[in-house]
């Protein structure tokens, strides 16, 4: 029952898209397990780049199905947009890509929530997208949340409305100082996306039991990063899903006997968006140089990604916690220019030296890195897609990646191309 799952081990932006789309043509079905529109998958086929962000990242190869999990939350709006996107550049959907009608469903009010707390004078701020991620899985947990099969009962579904905004309202009038969101508004524009959506809503799930029995071979693509995830993260300052590979079964709805191997995402330096714990974090010319030569701007909201090296106690954490089989190391072409590239190898705190990531945010918060320094190669590796094509140095730094992650490293990007690869195993 060959299940393999993509996890990002960082803090995403890991180049996950471009490996499941790499990895997509040997599968018979890609699903998507978890997040929202709030998440890019980055995928350049042929010159041409794809932006992704609800729809898997297999919907570039013909022949293989795409689903969208239970464990998602659908914006019906960027949903029918990214679909209409990719119908317009010649990407067949139809047939092709469908909904678990289980999947609940951001709402007006979700989006505006998400904008006024993190505006908010109080409160702890996250650095979120502002597409209402946040409360969506909120209302999920509470059990007042919409899901996409409710769309098709227009009175249970203005019911529920109605019920939601009694409170919601509230808050929007008396803590956030803002008018009300209104009932008919949302109504109207929502039921007018249930016929739009209904060719694509069926029972994933169903369909996932199924191809596992019968031996299909399923590829199951997370968000984010594993550093982000609701319960193993840096909390507060993480995702409200859960982008481990545990989201991968509750949010497709699967056994975990079907899962046999885990390809974790690792980038060959860090990054993070928003707020939160980041020690490797370099607030300076390094920091600048990575992110120009790296592009790192988020695919979602063009915001630039905080950047620093590799954070290989954090990789090791997050290794252990999703049981990686292997890794795929990406962006090793951005250090082509460094002639020192330095590793974090451990963390000291309050005079003592740590091995392991703090279970705590705060003392996360006051580490400081343990530096190994590796000579650089000065020298382009852009396109390369030979192991042994690479720079000696570079094959050195990818050795002692694996030894301090603790996970063999099976594949390497060394450019934005499907042809920029190199398999090793």
């Amino acid at each position: 029952m060959p299940v393999t799952a993509i996890v990002g081990v960082q803090w995403g932006d890991e180049g996950k898209g471009k490996i499941v789309d790499m990895l997509a043509q040997r599968m018979d079905i890609v699903a998507r397990y978890q997040g929202g529109a709030n998440a890019g998958h980055t995928v350049v086929v042929d010159g041409e780049k794809f932006v992704l962000h609800l729809i898997p990242s297999g919907i570039l190869h013909r022949g293989v199905q795409c689903l969208i999990g239970a464990g998602v939350v659908l914006d019906p709006e960027a949903f029918l947009s990214e679909v209409e996107g990719l119908k317009g550049r010649g990407i067949p959907v139809e047939g092709a890509l469908y909904v678990s009608g289980r999947a609940h469903l951001i709402m007006p009010y979700h989006k505006r929530l998400d904008r006024a707390a993190e505006s908010s004078a109080t409160g702890t701020k996250i650095g979120t997208t502002g597409r209402g991620i946040g409360p969506a899985y909120a209302d999920k947990a509470a059990r007042v949340g919409l899901r996409v099969a409710d769309l098709f009962r227009p009175d249970y579904f203005r019911a529920r409305v109605a019920q939601a905004l009694e409170s919601k309202n509230i808050l929007f009038g008396h803590v956030y100082k803002e008018a009300a969101s209104s009932v008919d508004e949302i109504c109207a524009a929502y039921l007018g996306y249930a016929e739009q959506i209904r060719p694509y809503v069926a029972d994933v799930g169903g369909m996932l039991r199924a191809a596992v029995a019968a031996g299909k071979r399923v590829l199951a693509e997370g968000a984010q990063g594993a550093l982000l995830d609701i319960d193993h993260g840096t909390y507060p300052f993480v995702t409200s899903s859960a982008p481990c590979v545990g989201g991968a079964l509750t949010g497709l709805g699967i056994p975990p006997k079907a899962l046999t191997r885990v390809i974790g995402v690792l980038k060959a330096y860090s990054t993070r968006v928003g707020e939160g714990p980041f020690p490797t974090e370099l607030d300076d010319g390094v920091g600048e140089r990575l992110r120009a030569a790296g592009g790192e701007y988020g695919a979602t909201t063009g915001r630039p990604r905080r950047c620093g090296w590799l954070d290989a106690v954090a990789g090791r954490y997050s290794v252990a916690v999703n049981g990686v089989d292997d890794l795929a190391l990406t962006k090793l072409d951005v250090l082509d220019d460094f002639a020192e590239i330095n590793v974090c190898v451990a963390y000291e705190l309050d005079g003592k030296r740590l091995e392991d990531i703090p279970d705590d945010t705060e003392p996360l918060e006051r580490v400081k890195p343990v530096y190994e320094t590796l000579p650089g190669w000065k020298c382009s590796t852009a396109g390369v897609d030979k192991y042994l094509d690479l720079p000696s140095a570079a094959r050195r730094y990818i050795d002692r990646v694996e030894e301090l992650v603790r996970a063999k490293v099976s594949i390497v990007s060394t450019g934005e191309s499907r042809a920029a690869t190199i398999i090793r195993k």
